[in-house]
């Protein structure tokens, strides 16, 4: 196979959690030239990665809608003349397009009513055949379709970190995209980052979207009026930039998102709180990563928003946090978690 598309997944805590899949089809296949058909809004996760030759931005919407896009991308990779599609994209529509392109072989699950587009259909794994951590998810993939390994037992999920000295800068991101219930409270968040920042004579950095700026600018304005510096770059970042500044930070408070893997990956310190999901499922797996959450009976519900108080997270306060950032933040300073791999 000399030529190897990859569909990834469009969710950013997604997409960092198939990375040792994707290493994985680079180590099976060290000569093949290895594409990623990606959303704009995860490309940069695998553009400053050596076992991707090159990104191919997505752009159609998604569903049933702009169908005439969809025909113009599947056109495209017809042309680029690939051997073989990988889908770690759940989708019908990932099917869809590798088909209309005329891909001879087409791998991913058997999901979603598009198993008969598939040339290797392969079985979801059912409950408790595979380790539950969602990066098992996509390698069991590849090696029921006869392209990867066995199952290893603890494969890194980790990125490129060039940054070899970090700032005295906390990062903080107490967003979370799939709903209100998996985020902790912004007065908690504000008021750990102070007490680390004080302690260690550090700024805060605030990370987010553009719709979640606002919510930054709460905990900015906290840790502003507590006489803390404070940055809130909410918005105003690529996943680029976010990346290169987060891979700087000394560590990183965050809830359960898409960030939290990104720095954990990165090799950042990182301290998230977890309430409404598992931890076990999709928490961080970084050297030096931590989960603090505080076990109710309702949790974890999977549900994007709370239906009652919210206690999963009003039971996590801001000093068992602040007590669990400074002793991940003295165990860092001892030993790096991983030797940064350069950019090749």
């Amino acid at each position: 196979m000399n030529k190897i598309l990859i569909r990834a997944t469009n969710w950013l805590g997604d997409a960092v959690m198939s990375l040792p899949a994707l290493r994985v089809v680079r180590e099976r296949f060290p000569s093949s030239e290895i594409s990623v058909l990606a959303r704009p809004w995860v490309a940069d996760l695998y553009a400053r990665e050596s076992f991707v030759d090159r990104v191919i931005p997505y752009t159609p919407s998604g569903g049933f809608h702009d169908f005439a896009a969809k025909r113009r991308a599947a056109a495209s990779l017809r042309a680029e003349r690939f051997d073989c599609a990988i889908l770690f994209q759940n989708a019908f529509e990932a099917a869809a397009i590798v088909c209309l392109a005329g891909i001879p072989r087409r791998v991913g699950y058997a999901r979603d009513g598009r198993g008969w587009l598939l040339t290797d259909p392969v079985p979801v794994p059912k409950h408790g055949e595979i380790p539950h951590h969602q990066r098992f998810y996509y390698l069991e993939l590849l090696r029921r379709a006869g392209l990867g390994p066995e199952l290893p037992a603890n494969p890194p999920v980790r990125l490129t970190n060039p940054h070899t000295n970090r700032e005295l800068r906390i990062g903080v991101s107490p967003g979370a995209a799939y709903g209100t219930a998996k985020r902790w409270l912004p007065e908690r968040f504000a008021e750990t980052a102070v007490n680390v920042a004080r302690e260690h004579g550090a700024t805060v950095a605030l990370f987010g979207s553009a719709s979640e700026r606002a919510l930054c600018e709460q905990v900015g304005a906290a840790v502003r009026a507590a006489g803390v510096a404070v940055h809130n770059y909410a918005g105003e970042t690529s996943l680029r930039e976010f990346m290169d500044l987060a891979a700087q930070c000394r560590i990183f408070l965050t809830n359960d998102s898409g960030a939290m893997h990104t720095a954990s990956a990165l090799g950042v310190p990182t301290l998230a709180v977890f309430g409404a999901t598992d931890d076990v499922t999709t928490g961080p797996t970084g050297g030096f990563a931590r989960v603090l959450r505080r076990h109710v009976e309702c949790s974890p519900c999977l549900l994007r928003e709370c239906p009652i108080d919210h206690r999963c997270m009003t039971a996590v306060t801001a000093d068992s946090a602040t007590a669990a950032a400074l002793l991940l933040w003295k165990e860092s300073e001892r030993e790096s978690p991983w030797t940064p791999e350069p950019k090749s």
